[in-house]
């Protein structure tokens, strides 16, 4: 598989930006840098024995995508993937299977990858101050993507959009119907 040169430092700019300007406390935030299929999965059995129901999780993902036609079914290829072998390759209903079990207060999934669009089907259902409050007492899950079911570039502007966003963001709550709506047009432009 081809090897992409901007995943890790598109995490890393991620992790600064959510430690600086968010809550997110350095020692609770995990980063996992070109991991193989067993240390991604290592790290979600790890998150369900110590999130608790009144955590919020954020897992983000920077990476190779593939969609499978026949099988109707996407993917993320870890470090140890092969092309034509799909024995390395993580299904997203793995992932998601995983983002259920996670027992999160709410949790947002950041997957900016070729394909990833298949990995949630969501719609926004509540808009406003006051609806974001009441939605917070709600579990959630909720996912953020680059793309449909289409190639993304390895220099992504959709981190670089997303990010930007996350910095200039004054509002105390902010949902991710929210956050992506200031930002899609934009990473469909480019």
């Amino acid at each position: 598989v081809t090897k992409l040169d901007n995943p890790v430092k598109d995490a890393l700019q991620l992790q600064k930006t959510l430690t600086t300007a968010y809550h997110f406390e350095p020692q609770n935030v995990k980063l996992l840098k070109n991991p193989s299929k067993k240390e991604v999965f290592t790290e979600l059995a790890r998150l369900r024995t110590v999130v608790k129901e009144t955590d919020n999780l954020l897992v983000f993902y920077a990476g190779h995508g593939y969609w499978d036609k026949d099988m109707e079914k996407g993917y993320w290829l870890p470090t140890d993937a092969e092309r034509d072998l799909p024995t390395n390759w993580i299904a997203n209903e793995d992932v998601t299977g995983y983002m259920r079990a996670i027992k999160s207060k709410h949790t947002l999934l950041i997957s900016d990858a070729c394909f990833s669009g298949g990995i949630f089907k969501t719609r926004e259902a509540f808009t406003g101050q006051r609806a974001v409050e009441e939605v917070h007492k709600m579990s959630s899950r909720k996912a953020i993507t680059s793309g449909n079911l289409t190639l993304v570039p390895d220099k992504s502007v959709f981190i670089q959009y997303l990010v930007k966003k996350l910095e200039e963001n004054k509002e105390k709550f902010l949902t991710e119907e929210q956050l992506f709506s200031q930002f899609k047009t934009a990473v469909i432009n480019n």
